[in-house]
Formats: structure tokens, sequence, C-alpha cells
């Protein structure tokens, strides 16, 4: 009998992953102030014929008054989460698959009128070398399809490299190869690179500043990705998901919608 491989990421996946986020590679820069770069990847002209559906963003940024720990705890801290991602609409987790992995359903606003997006996707971390990483990618969970009223994205490889500079300074990466699917218009395109990405790594280390002192009154000692004997979350089989793929959800065409303020602060 033929073993069927782990869907659980492994030693050389992270190994890619952190490869990816460090690399140089075909990026473009699309926005670079104040400690804060993104980059868009532009496709080999070998593969011209698939470069609008999937989008590759790089993000990174260089923290000096928060350490790689307590950014690390921001990103892995659900019930912080609700305190500062603005943007979320419904986030919760399903299932426990091993020690450092679980699986969860995310959904997010988006701007108007494209419509909201969420994704299931299986989420791995650990530190390596004083490095803390984490990555996610879609799957499909038999009791959560996609749902009418939003689009169920694509998540190829998604993820976190928290690299610490000093005891309370760190760079923080953000790295994601996604499909919103949906024929999304040019300009919401250029809005997430230029505009939304800059807002969000801007919330994320405010995040981490203000998370001492609101973990300090809120649980200070539970940290189930930490310490395993804390996470109460049910255990799944990691063999009864799959990973989803682009093709198998349907595409809605967005591409004619036309942003009212016309993404006048993505120039």
């Amino acid at each position: 009998m033929t073993l069927q491989p782990s869907i659980l990421p492994d030693e050389e996946a992270f190994a890619d992953f952190r490869k990816q986020c460090l690399s140089g590679g075909n990026w473009s820069s699309k926005y670079d102030k104040n400690g804060i770069q993104v980059w868009i990847e532009v496709p080999a002209s070998s593969k011209e014929n698939h470069p609008q559906k999937v989008h590759k963003i790089k993000c990174k940024m260089t923290i000096k008054d928060v350490s790689a720990a307590t950014m690390y705890d921001v990103l892995h801290d659900g019930t912080y989460r609700k305190k500062w991602d603005l943007a979320m609409l419904e986030s919760f987790d399903i299932a426990r698959l091993s020690a450092n992995a679980d699986v969860g359903y995310y959904s997010w606003r988006c701007p108007p009128p494209i419509t909201n997006r969420d994704v299931v996707s299986l989420r791995s971390w650990r530190m390596m070398d004083d490095e803390y990483i984490i990555v996610n990618f879609s799957v499909k969970h038999p009791n959560y399809p996609p749902r009418r009223d939003t689009v169920r994205a694509i998540s190829m490889l998604t993820g976190y490299l928290i690299k610490p500079i000093g005891p309370n300074s760190c760079t923080f990466i953000y790295l994601s190869q996604a499909d919103p699917k949906g024929s999304l218009p040019k300009w919401m395109v250029n809005k997430a690179s230029q505009t939304l990405a800059p807002k969000v790594m801007k919330s994320v280390h405010k995040a981490g500043q203000e998370y001492p002192e609101w973990k300090r009154q809120n649980h200070p000692d539970q940290k189930p990705w930490l310490y395993v004997e804390q996470n109460t979350i049910p255990m799944m089989d990691p063999c009864l998901l799959s990973i989803q793929r682009a093709e198998s959800l349907e595409n809605v065409d967005e591409s004619s919608k036309v942003d009212t303020v016309n993404c006048e602060d993505s120039s």
C-alpha cells in the first residue's frame, strides 16, 4: 500500500519559504518609505500566459521598538487580532493538525465595490535559528465549503519571516502568492500593493507596540502557540484535508467595477 504524502509542511518547505523571503528575484518595487518596502513579482517572459491570475507580493518592515518574539505572538494571538485587524470580518480556529499546525477560517473586507473574500487555510509555524516562521496555504475542509456571500480566495503560499536585529528590534517580512479569484481591475491590484499593504504593515507594527500591555491584562500566561499543553482546539487528521486548487472554484468577473474614489491614494 502506498502511503499518502503528508499535507503538512516539512523542513524543506520552511527553508524554501525563507529563501523566497530573502532572495532578490524578479521583484518590482512599489513602495519604499519610512522603513517599509513593498514589491510585486514580475513574471518571467515564459509565464506571460499566467501573470494576472496569481499575484505575488513581498513586504519588509524594519521595526526598531518591538522584539521579534512579540511580533510572533501578535500574529498568533487570535483574540488580540480582533482588536487591531480592522479588515477582518470573521476568524476562528477549526482544528489542530499537529503540535505546530492547525487549520482555520478567515474572511476580510475588500474595498467597495469588490466582493469580500475568505479563505480556509492550513497554518504551520516554528522557530529556526532564532528566526520565527509562519506559513499557510489554502485547503479544502469537508465542513467549510465556499459561501454565497464571499469569494473564496486561494493562498498558494503566504507567511511571515521575523528576524531579530536586537533585543527589542527586528525585521518583519510578509510574503504572499495568492489568487484572489475574480478578474480584478488593475486599480485594485495597484491599490493592494501601493496603499493597502503599507497600511496593513503599519497596523501590525502598532499592534506589536501595544501588545505587551494588552497581554498583561488578558491571560498573560496563555500562549498555546508556544505551550502545546495549553491548546484545547480539537485534533483532526490532516489526511482529511486536501490542497485547494484555484481552478476548482467559481470565477467572479469584477474587472468592470470602478472604484468611486478611483484609487486616489495609490499614486
